[in-house]
């Protein structure tokens, strides 16, 4: 079991931004913009050098308004207003520009996105982190694990957990969180993040569970402001492990931090963003 959180190392004094990490966020769609958003405002929050968010190109418009500090990608888009399958040269393009790739918040389900994860599994060394509806669309692609290629982080809450168990095995989900996660992380090779109260971040041979956080984050968008953080954790050099396991504990801590301030009950998720540098500063500044 993992109890000691990892931490970053000090900036170097010569580093630019390229130096801490370039990471690409693909996500979003029409009327589900604000996931997007809340992912790439999170990795600029936690450290990520740069920042680019790949959406649907109706959707643009929205999620660059709400962020100026990320660039956009504007992708071909089905006729439900989601990143379509005709988007993904545009996509590996952009994957040859950037250190980690963070895919599906908000995205939603779609033959033309099970292309998208399809591919993205199989580009060698890729580091590939697949939150939300692209853990929706990767339950339905038979015999995944086989394909992949990438160096996959998956962060699912228990009904996504669910849903890509019952496509890999025929048992029951088991009751146990912890066993779930490790044997989750065994079959496919990859780190699995089991959201929920006292978080599971395990590769399937080390354990870590989460300690931080609080009921009043249990609210809309919480996930994509995860997504975010672990992806540019990933980005400053972190292995998939310690960056899960760091974003996981400080995403906790500024939900803690957020819920002192406003109680559980108005909390919202971008209250856990506007306090990530109190939460850094807190726990892993030099």
């Amino acid at each position: 079991m993992i109890e000691s959180i990892p931490r970053l190392e000090q900036r170097p004094a010569e580093g630019h931004k390229g130096t801490f990490g370039r990471v690409l966020i693909v996500a979003g769609s029409v009327g589900m913009t604000g996931a997007a958003a809340l992912a790439g405002r999170a990795a600029l929050r936690a450290g990520a050098g740069l920042v680019r968010v790949a959406t649907a190109r109706s959707a643009l418009p929205i999620v660059a308004a709400i962020e100026p500090c990320y660039t956009t990608i504007p992708l071909a888009e089905d006729g439900e207003g989601r990143i379509s399958g005709k988007a993904l040269h545009a996509i590996l393009d952009a994957v040859r520009d950037n250190d980690v790739v963070a895919f599906g918040p908000g995205a939603g389900q779609s033959a033309g996105l099970r292309s998208v994860v399809e591919a993205l599994l199989g580009q060698q060394g890729l580091r590939l982190l697949i939150d939300g509806d692209g853990l929706n669309n990767l339950s339905r692609l038979a015999g995944w694990p086989r394909q992949r290629k990438a160096e996959v982080v998956l962060t699912p809450h228990p009904g996504e957990m669910k849903r890509l168990w019952s496509g890999l095995f025929r048992e029951e989900v088991p009751t146990d969180r912890q066993q779930t996660a490790t044997q989750m992380a065994q079959t496919i090779g990859a780190v699995v993040a089991l959201k929920g109260a006292g978080t599971v971040v395990t590769d399937g041979q080390r354990r870590y569970v989460n300690a931080t956080g609080n009921p009043g984050m249990a609210t809309a968008g919480s996930g994509d402001v995860l997504t975010g953080m672990i992806a540019a954790l990933m980005g400053q050099g972190l292995s998939n492990l310690d960056a899960a396991i760091l974003g996981v504990y400080l995403h906790g801590l500024a939900g803690d931090i957020a819920a002192s301030r406003l109680g559980q009950i108005s909390l919202m998720a971008t209250d856990i963003i506007d306090v990530l540098p109190e939460a850094f500063k807190k726990a892993v500044s030099p």
